[in-house]
């Protein structure tokens, strides 16, 4: 549930790109908008780097109520909004710091549990945020059009405070770490597979995030897909994700997280390129599979590979924080890049060159992801990494 309402929310951000596109609500650039999600994205991974000391103190259950007000206050006061400005604060801001306090503790809390196959707990964790990325879509086109922009998204935030009363009451944290962690482990900085990885995530976020907003407008823009069709992408994006969440990282604990997000991510920049090649509404729909089921490694396995190459298993929390604020900066990069140079004009959008964006930085995320794996386990191939 911790994740179906953080990355669940996140991966809805499509539908409302979409939305704010058709200029019901207010009329602002493809970039201006994708800067809603891009903040929303950003304050969960950067205030999540924040609160892992808080986590570390006990103060879990203090974090689940914060964060809980902050998405469902966040859905109330964007229920109200008119103008982009208020968008931008009520879903960038307000939704995003009460995704970002419950994001590490849905993370941190998985190992307590489980002492082996963390990657597949994980990743099963994980998949809760696909299953969010399809109810979300499809309950806010459906509403819609039944009782409006304001009604919609209250139903949804109530939706959010139902699904995250279950966690309140019955998780609890396990086992308090002997002594909180430190907000910044200054010896990361020399540990060059770490960082070298860390690299290659902020690098792939930004292509990954350009498909994300933007899979759902471009069969609209294009004419590809009917504008219901064009809604639907983004649910059967995440339905396909939720085996991408699942299964890679099952297969990376029998033979190493690294030999799996080599040419897991190469496959996700190799989709996306070849979205410049669709031209119906077929071809997008395989599009949108491929990439939710290849995404999936992005959110799954880098924690685990966190772990992996933390020598010290006492910094791993300090370490995955950090990752994740560093790895931020991409995600904020991704949608307004893509925007920026899709342009403004209707009639004359690059779409061509916006999926180069996209596909060339998953490229070159598996580029760095390689040398990490070099790095790790030398150049032998049959070796578990």
């Amino acid at each position: 549930m911790l994740f179906f309402n953080t990355w669940g929310i996140l991966n809805t951000f499509g539908v409302y790109q979409t939305y704010y596109e058709s200029g019901q609500l207010y009329v602002e650039s493809s970039s201006s908008i994708s800067w809603i999600g891009a903040i929303q994205a950003f304050m969960v991974l950067i205030v999540g780097a924040f609160v892992g000391p808080i986590y570390d103190r006990g103060y879990f259950r203090a974090l689940l109520l914060v964060g809980t007000f902050m998405i469902v206050f966040g859905h109330m006061m964007l229920s109200l909004c008119s103008e982009y400005w208020q968008c931008l604060l009520a879903q960038g801001f307000v939704i995003g710091i009460g995704g970002g306090c419950l994001f590490v503790p849905s993370v941190a809390i998985l190992p307590t549990y489980f002492s082996s196959k963390i990657g597949m707990a994980i990743g099963i964790a994980a998949s809760g945020s696909s299953m969010g990325g399809i109810i979300y879509p499809i309950m806010f086109y459906r509403l819609i059009d039944q009782v409006g922009f304001g009604w919609c998204v209250r139903i949804l935030g109530f939706t959010v405070l139902a699904t995250l009363l279950v966690p309140i009451f019955v998780m609890k944290m396990r086992v308090k770490p002997p002594k909180p962690r430190s907000l910044i482990d200054w010896s990361a900085f020399t540990d060059v597979p770490y960082m070298t990885f860390v690299v290659g995530c902020l690098i792939g976020f930004i292509g990954l995030y350009v498909a994300f907003f933007y899979t759902s407008y471009y069969g609209e823009a294009t004419g590809y897909t009917s504008t219901s069709l064009s809604f639907y992408l983004v649910p059967i994006l995440n339905a396909a994700s939720v085996f991408g969440r699942t299964l890679p990282n099952i297969l990376a604990d029998k033979i190493g997280p690294a030999n799996v997000i080599v040419p897991g991510s190469a496959c996700v920049g190799i989709v996306l390129l070849c979205m410049i090649a669709v031209r119906n509404a077929g071809g997008l729909i395989v599009e949108a599979l491929l990439f939710g089921f290849f995404s999936g490694i992005f959110v799954a396995l880098p924690p685990v590979l966190f772990v992996t190459l933390t020598a010290d298993k006492s910094k791993v929390g300090t370490r995955i924080g950090m990752g994740f604020g560093m790895v931020a900066l991409g995600v904020l990069a991704g949608g307004p890049g893509g925007g920026g140079i899709l342009g403004n004009d209707d009639h004359n959008l690059h779409w061509t060159s916006t999926w180069i964006y996209a596909g060339v930085t998953c490229l070159a995320a598996s580029a760095i992801f390689a040398v990490v794996r070099v790095l790790k386990g030398g150049s032998t191939l049959m070796v578990k990494c």
